[in-house]
């Protein structure tokens, strides 16, 4: 049996993506497994540098998975792109013959749903944003059936909606206490993690720049401020003194060591991303939430979501800075309160929803009813 898994773009639609193709190989090691992406996204580097990408077959369509913002000559372009991959996502789904289609969303899923529909393919949508983006809206109308990964999203999916939560990687095995010492953090000291999800912050490295020498007075500093970053991150700790140079960390990446990085922490500044929120509840992490402000503004939506359950609290774009961000951060120096913020975390965890995705997945491609979703 076959089936096809696709999520473009950013890390938000390509890691939930490859955690379920990972659990379909865990719950049925005979699946033969596709993975189709469009132009622009950079899920082809992500799915070679998987486990599973020697055995994962890449396709990719002509759309681009990654829009751009404003206008540019993309605006002409893009519609005309989405129309030449209707057809092209139909050939291909015909040559590879799958019994059943997983997609993340967004703009590369419209093809891929619409060409799965004219081929009787069963398709299974997940939608990650408590505010489901325009693209999923219309494709969850011709969708078999829509995951979400918040409550209030079932009401935009009636009828054929449930809650799987947001397929994450796992953090079985990782002792904090360890990976703690991987970072050079002692028992006693407190560890910020700083981070952006899959695409560099220029917000979130200008405001650890400036709030930096005052940070390090109470705090080890974690930075993951991509590339582009790294030059002003590695000057702002040449700048520091000599016995505070330690306390600072700045990484361009955290591929392979971000759930270490994640476990290890006290209390996370970061993008409010549907991974992002399903991690930090994994893991039971306090944090401040700032989340993007374009794209529909979605990310604010995930944001309150997680403050209203007490499991964060959240800074707009526009009004962090150096001295907002010591401010968050000195409100939750407090060791009771970033505990109590962390269970409220815990509680929106479901660390299950990769391998709950994977199951309903392999039943509808076998025609055979659908297993039952954990509460």
């Amino acid at each position: 049996m076959r089936c096809s898994v696709s999520g473009g773009g950013t890390g938000g639609h390509i890691y939930p993506a490859l955690a379920v193709a990972q659990a379909l190989r865990d719950v049925q090691p005979n699946v033969e497994l596709d993975y189709i992406g469009g132009a622009r996204g950079f899920e082809q580097r992500l799915v070679a540098e998987h486990p599973l990408g020697d055995e994962l077959r890449y396709h990719r369509l002509v759309v681009r998975s990654l829009r751009s913002a404003g206008l540019s000559q993309h605006t002409v372009l893009d519609p005309l792109r989405l129309g030449a991959s209707v057809p092209q996502a139909w050939w291909l789904l015909g040559r590879t013959g799958p019994a059943a289609l997983f997609t993340t969303g967004g703009y590369l899923a419209v093809p891929l749903v619409l060409a799965a529909r004219a081929r009787g393919v069963p398709t299974l949508v997940w939608e990650g944003n408590v505010m489901p983006g325009r693209a999923t809206r219309v494709i969850g109308r011709l969708a078999t059936r829509v995951a979400v990964s918040f409550p209030p999203t079932l009401d935009a999916f009636q009828g054929k909606s449930f809650i799987s939560g947001t397929p994450i990687r796992s953090f079985d095995g990782i002792d904090r206490d360890r990976a703690r010492r991987s970072f050079g953090v002692g028992a006693d000291n407190r560890l910020l993690l700083v981070f952006g999800g899959s695409q560099a912050v220029a917000r979130l490295n200008a405001a650890v720049t400036d709030a930096l020498p005052r940070l390090l007075g109470d705090w080890h500093v974690l930075h993951v401020c991509g590339e582009a970053g790294l030059a002003a991150a590695g000057a702002a700790r040449q700048a520091l003194p000599e016995p505070m140079r330690s306390r600072y960390a700045a990484e361009p990446f955290l591929t392979d060591r971000m759930a270490d990085a994640l476990v290890a922490a006290d209390l996370a500044v970061g993008r409010a991303g549907s991974s992002t929120c399903a991690e930090l509840a994994a893991v039971g992490l306090a944090s401040v939430l700032v989340p993007y402000p374009y794209a529909g503004a979605h990310q604010r939506f995930n944001a309150r979501f997680m403050a209203d359950q007490g499991a964060g609290v959240t800074v707009s774009d526009e009004e962090l800075d150096g001295e907002r961000l010591l401010a968050e951060v000195a409100a939750l120096r407090d060791d009771q309160r970033r505990a109590e913020m962390g269970r409220a975390a815990r509680r929106l965890a479901r660390p299950e929803a990769a391998d709950t995705l994977a199951r309903q997945l392999l039943a509808m491609a076998e025609r055979r009813p659908l297993p039952a979703v954990p509460e």
